[in-house]
């Protein structure tokens, strides 16, 4: 109770200097001074709230909320909130081989005496961390996409084939996860879309570059701000400060290239997915529309019954009527019981007959007339 009250919360930690995992207690406001992030960009990464997927670069972190993917990336190690659940177990095993490699990669290129290639195959642990961050999003994504595939093709063939109530509630229920997938890939599809089309924020991205720019000119930036301290008041002096930190950022502004080329092959994967399940919206599309033909058919089909059976129904009411007017209490010849009953079926057979005739003019009429199919 009293760690809930303190904020303090269990810590999944990977540094870059062994790829170990470890667990660490810690609570809000030193995660805070550790990172250097506010109090609501630790919010995003709260698994009690639903925030949209975003990766959001400051000064010493990145903040990265992504599917199940709830980190932040510093230049040296990883934070995750604590988790048992198999992809995030996948994701840090993932993410372990990747600093494991790329550290004997390191080794093997301090052998060579090319200083050039040296400086080609680094690659900042910030981007190797965000990598596999946007490889597990994607590869749970796509698993998913192709299971929803398996699954909701052959139902809605089945569906086509044979309209029931059961057939129907599976194409409702696949539909429903199609929708909700759909705005997950789309989501994470227009995060990275965004920080392509801001080179700022891909820039604000390179901790690695920064904390070593801050190391060095880190004597001569404390010499300003303590001069603008001394000429203004605090606002302005923060105010001069900030102004000072974009400048010297300006300054020291990386290549993007290596980040942008990361995003975008991410950014096409997530294309191909979204496009997968646009296929799959269209496919289910059609099948309603397959569906509302073949009920309007069933429909109008019913309808000519029913037009048919009323026809049907009123020439018999005829017949009635004939046979109610034959059947009144007075004396007429056909009554006369010494005649043979020859003019009996005469009348009987004559009032079918007619009924009969009445009725095939009725649907002649209504086919010419194109009312009948």
């Amino acid at each position: 109770r009293i760690k809930g009250l303190m904020g303090v919360r269990t810590w999944l930690v990977v540094s870059e200097s062994d790829a170990s995992t470890r667990l660490e207690e810690v609570d809000k406001h030193s995660i805070m001074r550790r990172t250097g992030l506010p109090g609501r960009d630790l919010r995003v990464l709260d698994p009690m709230l639903s925030y949209p997927s975003s990766i959001l670069g400051r000064e010493r972190a990145i903040v990265i909320n992504l599917e199940h993917i709830k980190a932040i990336v510093t230049a040296k190690e990883v934070l995750m909130v604590n988790s048992s659940s198999p992809l995030v177990i996948q994701f840090l095993q993932d993410l372990q081989h990747r600093i494991t490699s790329r550290a004997m990669d390191l080794v093997e290129d301090s052998n060579h005496h090319d200083d050039s290639l040296k400086k080609s195959t680094r690659f900042p642990f910030e981007f190797r961390a965000l990598e596999a961050c946007l490889e597990s999003a994607c590869r749970r994504l796509e698993s998913e996409t192709r299971t929803l595939e398996d699954e909701a093709y052959p139902a809605l063939d089945e569906l086509t084939s044979k309209i029931s109530t059961l057939n129907l509630e599976r194409v409702r229920q696949i539909k429903s996860r199609l929708v909700a997938l759909s705005g997950r890939v789309q989501k994470v599809r227009d995060e990275l879309e965004h920080l392509l089309d801001d080179d700022n924020d891909m820039a604000d991205m390179y901790l690695t570059e920064k904390l070593v720019a801050s190391s060095v000119d880190q004597p001569s930036f404390r010499e300003e701000a303590f001069d603008a301290a001394l000429e203004s008041d605090d606002e302005s002096a923060e105010e001069s400060k900030s102004r000072n930190n974009f400048e010297e950022a300006a300054g020291i502004k990386p290549n993007i290239e290596e980040l942008e080329m990361l995003l975008e092959a991410y950014f096409a994967q997530l294309d191909g997915i979204l496009q997968k399940l646009s296929d799959m919206s269209e496919y289910v599309d059609d099948t309603e529309d397959c569906i509302n033909i073949m009920l309007d058919d069933k429909q109008n089909q019913l309808l000519q019954m029913g037009v048919m059976l009323s026809t049907a129904n009123m020439i018999v009411n005829a017949g009635i009527v004939v046979v109610g007017l034959f059947g009144m209490n007075i004396s007429i010849p056909l009554f006369d019981d010494t005649q043979p009953p020859r003019k009996f079926w005469e009348t009987t057979f004559g009032t079918i007959g007619g009924c009969f005739a009445l009725y095939l003019i009725a649907v002649g009429w209504g086919k010419k007339r194109s009312r009948l199919a």
